[in-house]
C-alpha cells in the first residue's frame, strides 16, 4: 500500500489487491491515523475486485476516527461489485465515493464536511 501526501492535509492511500495484505495495511493505516488524525484521507481501490468484512470494519474505524477529528475520508475507484457490498451492508451513505483520485481530491478541497460525511 502506498501512502502519499499530495498536500500536508491529505493522505492518499492505494490499497493492495491481495486480500490478506490489504487487511493488514488498512489496520496499519488506522494505527497511523489514530496517532495523527490531522489529515483527510483518500483511499484508492483501483485494482481491488472485492472487499470483506475485515476491510469494512477497518474502514468504519478509520471513518469514525477521522470524523471525530473533523477530517474526511473519501473512497475512490471503487468497482461496482464492491459498491454493491456497501449497499447490501447498508453502508452506501456512510462513506463518500468518488470516481477517481482527482474527483476525490476535489471533494476534499471543495465540499463541506457535512456533505462528505452524509452524501445524497
Amino acid at each position: 500500500m502506498g501512502i502519499r501526501n499530495p498536500s500536508e492535509n491529505v493522505i492518499f492511500v492505494t490499497v493492495p489487491c491481495d486480500k490478506l495484505e490489504r487487511a493488514e495495511k488498512l489496520k496499519n493505516l488506522n494505527e497511523t491515523i489514530g496517532e495523527n488524525s490531522q489529515c483527510d484521507v483518500i483511499i484508492d481501490f483501483a485494482g481491488v475486485e472485492i472487499i470483506n468484512s475485515w476491510n469494512i470494519s477497518n474502514l468504519l474505524i478509520l471513518r469514525e476516527m477521522l470524523e471525530k477529528a473533523g477530517r474526511k475520508l473519501v473512497l475512490c475507484s471503487v468497482n461496482t461489485a464492491t459498491k454493491c457490498i456497501f449497499v447490501v451492508a447498508g453502508l452506501s451513505k456512510t462513506f463518500f465515493f468518488a470516481e477517481n483520485k482527482s474527483a476525490a481530491l476535489d471533494a476534499i478541497r471543495h465540499t463541506d464536511s457535512s456533505v462528505i460525511a452524509n452524501p445524497s
